[in-house]
């Protein structure tokens, strides 16, 4: 496990990319001069000495070595002590829809980021609770067993989009049958899963299998996120907007929140729909259910000690300055007789 002490020295690699672009400028304009004044065969003969491998070299040393010392000033800082400590919390599941209906912009910035937004921010007022994550579209996959760290909890869920399922549609009750085992404490009297969806779509029998999870003490609450409106599905391919989802009759797919669906699940799961487009009120809402949830006390193990490792990445980076001092432009002889570069 790591800490960053000081995460904002991380905007000096801008300075290293302005740097690199430096680097590639002048290059260009040094080949453009060069050719105005002689051809490369001449150039050759005039400077015979002269390596074409080592500026790259002297660049990439100056930029590594340049990184390692930005790096150095964040302090990355590693645990080396383990301990038990005794909490007390809840387990809280979130089940995140990642089908594409989600990336319908009814909701700004999409309804998928959006309910990433809400349940990053559940994450951040949550003590010593557990928490887990759920994602589905046509199947069910666990994103992140349940655990104390919420951090990486953050981390795993900002990579939930549509391409991490294989396959589309809304396996709701896929992910209700698979929170039945997600939750791993057996002796855990408080079990909350939290569905984030659009509701559109949905199987049958879901109400009936939220129904069936009560009896495990999971209770399930739903929050929606849409517009009852509607919108399109924008069709994206590396960034690009391409059009819009169009059905076998070649017409644009309108997708819209469906909350008598959530509404249902909920009722059977013993919890209650939560409107998602309004976020503080849904994390106010949420944050007061779980405050007035008992707690139970269990055992978790954490870093209690973490030592600072700026001096290695100090080291190789100047290290690396050094060489680069060093390092001439010249061809060096004894790698020239081995050709590693085609210097001759």
């Amino acid at each position: 496990m790591y800490q960053i002490e000081e995460p904002k020295y991380f905007y000096l690699f801008i300075a290293v990319a302005i740097l690199l672009l430096f680097y590639m400028l002048s290059w260009l304009w040094k080949v453009r001069k060069q050719k105005e004044f002689a051809s490369s065969s001449l150039l050759n003969r005039l400077s015979p000495e002269k390596s074409v491998f080592k500026p790259v070299l002297k660049m990439i040393f100056v930029l590594l070595g340049l990184s390692f010392l930005v790096i150095a000033m964040v302090n990355p800082k590693m645990g080396t002590q383990l301990k038990t400590v005794k909490r007390q919390g809840v387990d809280i599941v979130f089940a995140l829809d990642v089908s594409k209906s989600m990336l319908a912009e009814d909701i700004a910035p999409n309804r998928l980021e959006k309910s990433k937004q809400i349940i990053s921010k559940i994450i951040d007022k949550l003590g010593s609770d557990r928490v887990g994550i759920i994602v589905y579209a046509g199947n069910a996959y666990p994103l992140l067993p349940i655990t104390t760290d919420h951090g990486a909890a953050k981390m795993f869920l900002q990579n939930a989009n549509p391409d991490i399922v294989s396959s589309q549609g809304t396996a709701i009750n896929e992910a209700l049958q698979l929170s039945k085992t997600f939750f791993d404490d057996d002796t855990q009297t408080n079990r909350f899963l939290f569905i984030i969806s659009d509701g559109e779509d949905h199987e049958e029998n879901s109400g009936k299998i939220a129904k069936e999870i009560v009896d495990l003490g999971i209770r399930t609450y739903t929050i929606g996120v849409g517009s009852n409106k509607g919108s399109p599905i924008p069709v994206k391919k590396n960034g690009k907007f391409q059009g819009y989802k169009k059905d076998k009759k070649d017409e644009v797919v309108i997708t819209k929140l469906n909350v008598e669906t959530l509404k249902d699940i909920a009722s059977n799961g013993d919890g209650k729909y939560i409107y998602g487009n309004k976020t503080s009120k849904t994390i106010e809402y949420v944050e007061e259910l779980l405050l007035k949830a008992d707690k139970k006390e269990f055992e978790s193990k954490q870093f209690s000690d973490y030592k600072d490792q700026f001096q290695w990445f100090v080291g190789f980076g100047l290290l690396l300055l050094v060489l680069d001092v060093f390092l001439l432009d010249k061809k060096t002889k004894w790698i020239q007789k081995l050709n590693l570069f085609n210097e001759r």
